[in-house]
């Protein structure tokens, strides 16, 4: 018999084994899995007496809490399918998203409940629970969800459903920079073989304890709240990315593994509490959503000794399909070049299927670091298609494979790097030059703490790269010195030509940088690539 592939029966494999671990801990909150468990079926139960059943759409917006946790599973035992929401996002948006995912409930968290409140009239839920949250009202008309849970009761059973592991799991949307949002429709399957790369790429065992510091919304924490389950591992729950909680965290809780972007990274080694915090664990730490720079990577190990793992994948894919494989041969060489060697994407998972870069008549680029292509891949892990979107899925997904739209270059031991997001990359008197590659020289700047490098427009080259920083704390630099610095370090027309000082970069809820936004300061028009 072969039974399908949920990430669902590893919470029933971790009740049978470990009944009476701390599951989750959420501030002073912590449950047991046995207790952990049976808050997830009794959601499910309530679920259903409300009348979700199979194949309903659930939205849930809420931050990284055990009620989050809960959510996933339990909507998701019942064969309904979940809608994770970014809370961050404006009152439009998420009507669109809302209506567009035929979602027939709501769950929110009361403090990011406003934008709800505006739109309310305009959708058509059956119900609203909210999460209530001390300091925080709301007028939406809505059940409280412990008192949702309050309505079953010892009578009440579990429903029997049985999974089709090709069925829809979640339906995750994009942040829709560009256009509208897309739904991108993950199924029970390709969680379970991405949280099984998880597993096993990022050495979860069960003593680990893992810090949820990036969004759950985010392609389902990346796999997080699947994998330490199935572990048996502790999850740590985190409202907001706070720098100086999660240096506490480290040392009081024992954090073993987390995940973030390279943004969350820098905020860590740059908090002033980083070169004072006393981490035992030796943490290891997987970071993606942007390229980060091998000195930011090198901060990270020397300051506060963590794993730097990078790895690598979209949405659209679940979201893993590379990481940056360690070899001993690499411990060997010094710290700059190991830092280096993990700014690079890497290879493919042990339980993806293929991934590589091509030119666009569909050949393999030559292993050689140099020539660039686009990461295309295919299998386990590819999302099943755009929601009710079948021309954006044959646009992205042609002959099989996904066409990410990252450019990027395989160097002679296989490992891919990512030299720019095919929008991002600048063409300079028909010279490309890579943003990714201009910002690493940046961030070797001992002033800079934030960096992003555009095109704008130029008379004379078409484009031309332009770098906006934010400052270390109290540091002072000139326009003409980073100018100077980066020249000191690079081909001169890959140098910027000009420098913005700002404050702040504009940033995603998961610490991704936003570049289209920067873009739109010097563009009338969307920036187009040749």
């Amino acid at each position: 018999m072969i039974s399908p592939l949920t990430p669902l029966d590893w919470k029933r494999r971790a009740v049978k084994y470990y009944p009476q671990k701390i599951a989750v801990i959420d501030g002073e909150k912590q449950f047991t899995y046995k207790e952990f468990s049976e808050r997830v079926d009794r959601l499910s139960i309530a679920l259903h007496k409300a009348g979700i059943k199979e194949g309903d759409h659930v939205a849930v917006m809420l931050p990284n809490t055990h009620y989050m946790l809960e959510c996933f599973y339990g909507i998701c035992q019942l064969g309904a399918v979940m809608v994770p929401l970014n809370y961050r996002l404006a009152d439009h948006d998420l009507e669109y998203i809302i209506k567009h995912s035929d979602s027939k409930m709501l769950i929110v968290d009361e403090e990011f409940a406003a934008p709800i409140e505006t739109i309310i009239d305009n959708l058509s839920l059956e119900q609203i629970i909210v999460v209530p949250v001390p300091g925080q009202s709301t007028s939406l008309k809505a059940i409280e969800f412990e008192s949702f849970l309050s309505r079953v009761d010892d009578s009440d059973v579990l429903p029997v459903v049985e999974i089709d592991e090709n069925q829809l799991l979640t339906l995750n949307y994009t942040s829709g920079t560009t256009s509208k949002p897309k739904g991108v429709m993950l199924t029970h399957r390709g969680n379970y073989l991405n949280a099984a790369n998880f597993l096993y790429h990022l050495s979860v065992n069960h003593d680990d304890v893992y810090l949820h510091t990036l969004p759950m919304f985010h392609a389902n924490g990346w796999g997080g709240v699947w994998a330490l389950t199935a572990a048996g591992g502790t999850h740590v729950c985190l409202r907001k990315v706070d720098p100086p909680l999660i240096l506490d965290l480290f040392e009081s809780k024992n954090i073993s593994l987390l995940c973030g972007a390279p943004t969350v990274v820098n905020m860590l080694v740059n908090d002033p509490k980083a070169k004072e915090v006393k981490i035992k664990t030796s943490p290891r730490m997987a970071t993606a959503g942007a390229p980060p720079a091998a000195a930011l990577i090198q901060k990270a190990q020397d300051i506060l000794g963590l794993n730097m793992i990078h790895v690598y994948g979209l949405t659209e894919t679940s979201p893993f399909i590379l990481y940056c494989e360690w070899k001993k041969e690499f411990d060997y060489k010094s710290s700059d070049e190991q830092a280096t060697i993990k700014a690079r994407q890497g290879i493919e998972l042990a339980f993806n299927g293929e991934t590589k870069v091509v030119h666009p008549d569909g050949q393999e680029v030559a292993w050689n670091g140099e020539e660039l292509g686009e990461i295309i891949t295919r299998g386990n892990v590819v999302m099943a298609g755009y929601y009710k979107d079948p021309e954006n899925t044959a646009a992205a997904i042609k002959d099989g494979w996904f066409h990410t739209g990252d450019l990027a270059v395989t160097h002679p031991d296989g490992f891919i790097e990512i030299r720019d997001r095919a929008k991002d990359l600048i063409i300079s008197g028909g010279e490309n030059i890579s943003s990714t590659e201009v910002e690493g020289v940046l961030y070797k700047h001992p002033a800079v703490l934030e960096a992003a490098v555009i095109a704008i427009p130029d008379e004379k080259w078409g484009e031309v790269p332009k770098a906006i920083i934010v400052p270390q704390p109290g540091a002072e630099v000139t326009e003409a010195e980073i100018i100077q610095f980066c020249r000191d370090q690079m081909a001169h027309f890959k140098a910027p030509k000009s420098v913005e000082i700002v404050e702040a970069l504009p940033k995603t809820a998961t610490g991704k940088l936003q570049k289209y936004r920067l873009r739109e300061m010097y563009w009338k028009g969307p920036k187009k690539v040749n």
